[in-house]
């Protein structure tokens, strides 16, 4: 799952403003960019299990799933290269579209960028259930790619602007939440519409409805202060920023974003900063965070698990029934974080939800391992079956909580102002590709490896628990401008940003 940057003030003071009834519909609509992307987590799995849409666009996959006669294992009957691009294609797409993106949201303000991903999206929709060949398919997933590109990195970035402080954490996590929710009114579309015999075209084509929803909501949204006065327009910056805040006096919040847009501009090479010494553990966490975060192996979950619970013996219906169930499972879970981010802290939630993850990949697999085998053959009972979705449901639940909501908080919010448009582009750029690389070849890694692709999930997230245990500080409750002090104290990042601040200085008069 993908965002964008997050632009905040210089200082995390506590101005003076109301959560107003504005700001709350203002950041519903933005939302819906996230909502797009969980839309098409959701749909991509469902589709490709509904044997209608195999026939007319993969009947080559069709028919190694109906040949029982045939060498393929139960491991291996959706292997298939074609197939998989129609899935990964689209993150390929809008790995490309973020660094247009980051461009358009900065120059032209953040509702331009929404509103091109929510074009793009729709257009992608359209051609996606009206497509008559493999062609017209892949081309509609890409335009997707280009509006899930465009959504992930503008809507974060105009949901921290707009927000009040006190709530801009719950509604960054909001964003993972219509995430989910995208997910699951997939899961629940896919299901109903597996019933028609061109069902697919209605589960790919209703994409269309919140795309046009986001067009629509972001022609006649406000942009953000930030992005007004980043492009020279104060006085209008500061007549939003009493309307979201709902006060008129806003002086001292209003110089404080003209002060952070100064020193922001005195940044001429921000990637240039980012490799240097002093900002390593910045670019370690936002390079590594994304990256470890897709090999948990949640997207095999989330794209294929329809294919995936097909694979393993399910019924079409049960296997749809049961994505839908997961589905359920990450809304709540994810709920669950937006309580306890800030009660219990990051490393806590990481490391918990690390351990549960473990256990349950740890047991999925040694489950498959002694029904199906090496061989593929053989099949689950009710009561197996039943057993084998609580654990994936217990993994889902982990994830939503740990790494899917504070995969994109911490690496949010660990980078200074300097550095913060190359800290989260990185982070959008390595989420995309190890996306698209996950999405390309779990296909093929689940026909070789068979269960043990299930052990290699878990020995990833086993690998990933101990670097958070041993390197990531507490940055709960550290306000943004303090947060070099954090790294300045650990035992092990201190020696890289010791000379933090004159690092600093010394980059500024480059």
């Amino acid at each position: 799952m993908a965002a964008g940057g997050l632009v905040v003030s210089k200082n995390e003071k506590q101005f003076e403003g109301k959560v107003t009834t504005f700001v709350l519909v203002t950041c519903l609509v933005a939302a819906m960019g996230g909502l797009l992307f969980g839309y098409d987590l959701g749909i991509t799995g469902g589709v490709t299990s509904m044997e209608p849409f195999l026939v007319k666009f993969f009947p080559g996959v069709y028919k190694q799933m109906k040949d029982e006669s045939g060498p393929q294992t139960q491991y291996c009957k959706f292997d298939n290269e074609l197939l998989t691009l129609f899935t990964s294609s689209l993150y390929l797409a809008a790995l490309v579209a973020s660094f247009f993106a980051s461009v358009t949201t900065r120059k032209l303000g953040r509702k331009a960028s929404m509103f091109a991903g929510g074009l793009f999206f729709l257009v992608g929709a359209l051609l996606n259930g009206f497509a008559i060949n493999i062609e017209m398919l892949i081309i509609g997933r890409m335009l997707l790619g280009f509006g899930v590109g465009y959504c992930n990195q503008s809507v974060p970035v105009y949901l921290s602007e707009m927000a009040p402080a006190k709530i801009r954490g719950a509604l960054n996590i909001g964003f993972s939440m219509m995430i989910t929710l995208g997910i699951l009114g997939a899961n629940l579309l896919n299901y109903w519409t597996s019933n028609f015999e061109n069902g697919w075209r209605i589960s790919l084509g209703v994409g269309a409805v919140p795309a046009i929803m986001l067009c629509i909501g972001s022609f006649f949204l406000g942009d953000t202060p930030n992005s007004m006065i980043e492009r020279g327009q104060r006085e209008e910056a500061k007549k939003m920023l009493q309307m979201i805040r709902g006060i008129d006096n806003v002086d001292e919040e209003f110089q404080d974003l003209i002060d952070a847009s100064e020193e922001a501009k005195k940044v001429e090479h921000p990637w240039r900063n980012l490799v240097q010494r002093n900002y390593r553990p910045q670019l370690t966490f936002c390079s590594l965070i994304p990256f470890f975060q897709q090999l948990t192996g949640i997207n095999v979950i989330m794209f294929y698990a329809p294919v995936l619970f097909k694979t393993l013996g399910f019924g079409n219906d049960a296997s749809l029934m049961s994505s839908v169930i997961s589905g359920g499972v990450n809304v709540v879970a994810t709920f669950i974080s937006i309580f306890t981010v800030d009660k219990f802290g990051r490393r806590a939630l990481f490391l918990e939800g690390g351990i549960q993850m473990f256990i349950c990949q740890i047991a999925v697999g040694s489950m498959i391992a002694m029904k199906l085998g090496v061989s593929g053959e053989g099949s689950f009972t009710k009561n197996e079956a039943n057993l084998l979705l609580f654990f994936i449901c217990l993994y889902v639940a982990a994830f939503a909580w740990s790494w899917g909501a504070l995969g994109w908080l911490v690496p949010s919010e660990i980078c200074s102002l300097e550095v913060r448009s190359a800290g989260q582009a990185t982070n959008v750029v390595v989420n995309m590709l190890f996306t698209f690389i996950i999405a390309q070849i779990f296909l093929s890694m689940l026909c070789v490896m068979k269960f043990g692709l299930f052990f290699f999930f878990a020995g990833f997230v086993l690998i990933m628990s101990i670097f958070v245990a041993l390197f990531l500080p507490e940055t709960n409750n550290v306000p943004i401008e303090e947060m070099n002090k954090v790294w300045e104290s650990h035992w092990f990042w201190k020696k890289y940003v010791s000379n933090a601040k004159l690092d600093h200085k010394n980059n500024l008069d480059v």
